[in-house]
């Protein structure tokens, strides 16, 4: 792995992604249209390209790729409760831009695209652990426009023979995370409302469950997934802590006043069963939340 291309690495994920990859002596390219990433967020060694993935010309998308051993696909409009109000706009940056990376990439000599999915495919799921051959059931826009993006991914190994591997996170959390707007989690929304003085909002009762995953276990379970030396053929891996904890538990490390309002349809619990990942990636998670939570309180000097 020489020289490779970050869709989305201005964003939280990605631009944690791409230090690590620079840190490594890895060639990196960046493409973000900075709606919701952050040019802050790139490393100065990074060669950026300003560019809308969903129109890019293919010819100008395969130029760009010349030379790239591996994509790393994150760019994506994250969020479910956005999705559900403005669902065309996420299509097609979910899926059109997806579709694009993948067919410049199967023509060119990219090896592998490594596609960020999402735990959202699994929607309510009545079996926890989530296990990847369990039922997609998504409950929005988002996490059908992922799938999609996941099948997209396994039909190119199959029909173009372009090695794809998809990763579905689990509710990523760390350094560069937002604390602002419609793409923030319920991490950097307690933190923001934090620092505000502000008792901290919960919706439906707070006892969903959630398993949050570490930005970066994420990193390395991609770089994990683009370094496996079998073709991939389009596998599917949960990324995932393994351990799950309720909203109000997470409340109770910020530490503020709780309020409970809007009610919203979402799934009651998320846990991710990462055995897959653990025995073919030889991926271990490391990240503690709690621990985590109380370091970042301190840096934020809340």
């Amino acid at each position: 792995m020489n020289k490779v291309l970050v869709t989305g690495g201005a964003g939280f994920i990605g631009s944690n992604l791409v230090d690590m990859l620079i840190n490594r002596g890895v060639d990196v390219l960046v493409v973000d249209n900075l709606s919701t990433g952050k040019i802050d967020n790139i490393n100065t060694q990074a060669t950026f390209f300003k560019e809308d993935l969903s129109i890019i010309a293919t010819d100008k998308l395969i130029n760009m790729l010349n030379g790239v051993d591996v994509i790393f696909h994150l760019a994506a409009l994250a969020r479910v409760q956005p999705s559900i109000e403005n669902p065309l706009p996420y299509n097609e940056a979910n899926v059109t831009a997806t579709l694009n990376i993948l067919y410049a990439a199967s023509k060119s000599n990219v090896k592998r695209v490594v596609y960020s999915a999402s735990s959202s495919c699994y929607g309510d799921s009545q079996s926890v652990p989530q296990r990847e051959e369990d039922p997609a059931n998504p409950l929005s826009p988002y996490g059908l426009q992922k799938y999609i993006g996941e099948q997209y991914c396994r039909m190119f190994s199959q029909v173009y023979d372009l090695d794809t591997v998809s990763l579905r996170y689990f509710n990523v959390y760390g350094e560069r995370m937002s604390l602002e707007g419609a793409y923030c989690l319920v991490t950097g929304i307690f933190a923001r409302q934090m620092q505000k003085g502000e008792p901290l909002t919960i919706t439906n009762d707070g006892n969903q469950r959630r398993d949050f995953t570490y930005v970066g276990d994420v990193v390395n379970a991609n770089i994990l997934a683009a370094t496996h030396s079998n073709r991939l053929n389009g596998e599917v891996f949960n990324i995932g802590n393994g351990k799950n904890i309720s909203i109000n538990e997470v409340a109770d490390m910020f530490g503020g006043e709780k309020i409970y309002g809007e009610q919203r349809l979402e799934p009651f619990e998320t846990l991710a069963d990462n055995k897959k990942a653990r025995d073919i990636l030889n991926w271990t998670p490391k990240g503690n939340l709690l621990t985590w939570i109380k370091n970042y309180k301190i840096e934020l000097g809340i």
